[in-house]
């Protein structure tokens, strides 16, 4: 029996949109973004299992390339990555998340977060024999469905 390749990339679409849902919230001044994954992804150095991630700039008015991930309520810190500018031809009101598959069996790999407005944005880094193999992997970006932030506090993290 022959399948056509149109079908096998429908159905693998239709499969990653529903193993991928993102849901995100965000915050302008550290560009906090809690972030929702139904499956396991790949981060720089790790893997963090399916569930919500607060991501944000590290508080450093020197270098706005550090990202650090978090656990939803911001009390246990997953990593601090070190991320070079990535750019982006049209902002979305919305976050933006890119990732590579590896193929079966294997999770997404993050490789790019944008902020909503934004055409900057921040880029992670792999070694570079992480990166050649990314490279030949079929990438892709999601944009998340946006929630107001409530300002609950001084200090600009938001919830």
């Amino acid at each position: 029996m022959k399948i056509n390749k149109s079908y096998i990339v429908l159905g693998l679409i239709i499969a990653f949109t529903l193993i991928f849902e993102l849901v995100a919230h965000a915050d302008a001044g550290d560009q906090l973004s809690i972030v929702t994954f139904s499956a396991p992804i790949q981060i720089p150095g790790q893997v963090l299992p399916a569930g919500t991630y607060s991501f944000k700039l590290a508080n450093s008015d020197s270098d706005r390339n550090i990202v650090q991930v978090f656990n939803a309520d911001r009390t246990v810190l997953y990593a601090t990555l070190q991320t070079i500018t990535a750019q982006r031809q049209e902002p979305t009101d919305d976050t933006a998340v890119t990732f590579a598959e590896q193929g079966a069996g294997k999770p997404e790999v993050l490789l790019k977060w944008f902020y909503p407005g934004r055409e900057t944005g921040n880029e992670f880094l792999y070694s570079k024999e992480k990166e050649k193999e990314l490279a030949q992997d079929r990438q892709h970006t999601i944009v998340a469905n946006q929630h107001a932030v409530p300002d609950s506090d001084t200090t600009g993290a938001g919830n």
